[in-house]
């Protein structure tokens, strides 16, 4: 790690030096580590092939965003770049405490407040998408602005990871996905107005910060409509009843969501099959049948 002196001399000062480096859990994409600094100070580093540069200026992205709402507490990045044949990203450490008894209320309360913040920033004049393009997983993320949700979700969302997939279907299943993606507009419905997501928000793309309440790392953010991140965290055991109470409270959710709800993780089911295989293809394949006209 002495390589990143001159790094850490940059951001910390030209006193600071390393004093101490763990190897830490950070995904599967990335090698991730805690480094101790000699003032008594850590930092969180992650750390790729140089030619995974792009992940980590996608990420530094999709935190800045949710930074600049308020609305929910992100990590603070200090510096995406490359050394050598390595990329990184350098960011806040944020020590975990015991999660706050109302954590669950607050947290609900958070996103809602993160889905009601005006996006216009990203995306003017209530089209969807995002500045560019990102990654959901260690999968490219399209996201092209289109000026309705429904038109994005199809054209952005299923279709592309659709195509990726065609390896897995046989034609009748590319004949019902296809009716599927030409019958969208019949079961999605367009939002009150267009918000800022996580966009990969499940139980792992969290954490429990200093204060004891909720924190979000590893975004795939882009504007969209909030149910698709609602649909999320349900995909894979859902979070405590109490965070739903406290999100209605403060957003609502319109009526028909567990149904839509199926085809939000749609689209992260086909990214599974596309990133991990035919384990998957079942799940994508019960959807597909039960929304297809076929």
């Amino acid at each position: 790690m002495r390589h990143y002196s001159e790094v850490i001399h940059r951001l910390f000062g030209s006193g600071t030096e390393i004093a101490g480096v763990r190897s830490v859990f950070g995904g599967d994409i990335s090698e991730a580590y805690l480094i101790t600094l000699s003032d008594g100070g850590c930092m969180f580093l992650k750390e790729n092939s140089k030619s995974k540069a792009d992940f980590f200026r996608a990420e530094e992205e999709g935190l800045s965003a949710i930074r600049k709402t308020g609305a929910i507490r992100v990590p603070d990045v200090y510096e995406a770049g490359t050394l050598w044949d390595r990329s990184y990203l350098i960011m806040e450490y944020l020590e975990a405490a015991p999660a706050r008894r109302d954590f669950w209320e607050r947290f609900g309360r958070q996103l809602a407040d993160l889905h009601r913040t005006d996006p216009s920033a990203w995306m003017p004049g209530g089209r969807y998408g995002f500045p560019a393009d990102n990654y959901i997983g260690a999968g490219k993320q399209v996201n092209e602005i289109r000026s309705g949700w429904i038109e994005f979700f199809r054209d952005c969302r299923l279709e592309v990871q659709f195509h990726r997939a065609q390896a897995y279907f046989d034609a009748s299943g590319r004949k019902a996905m296809q009716s599927l993606l030409d019958h969208l507009d019949q079961y999605l419905i367009e939002p009150a107005y267009p918000s800022l997501l996580h966009g990969d928000l499940w139980g792992g793309n969290y954490v429990t910060g200093p204060d004891g309440y909720a924190c979000l790392i590893d975004p795939a953010a882009y504007v969209g409509h909030a149910e698709a991140d609602l649909a999320m965290t349900e995909l894979f055991g859902g979070f405590a009843p109490a965070f739903y109470d406290a999100y209605r409270e403060v957003n609502g959710i319109p009526a028909g969501y567990p149904d839509r709800r199926e085809l939000y993780n749609l689209y992260h089911l086909l990214n599974h099959l596309n990133l991990f295989g035919g384990s998957y293809y079942g799940s994508v394949m019960r959807i597909v049948r039960r929304f297809s006209s076929l």
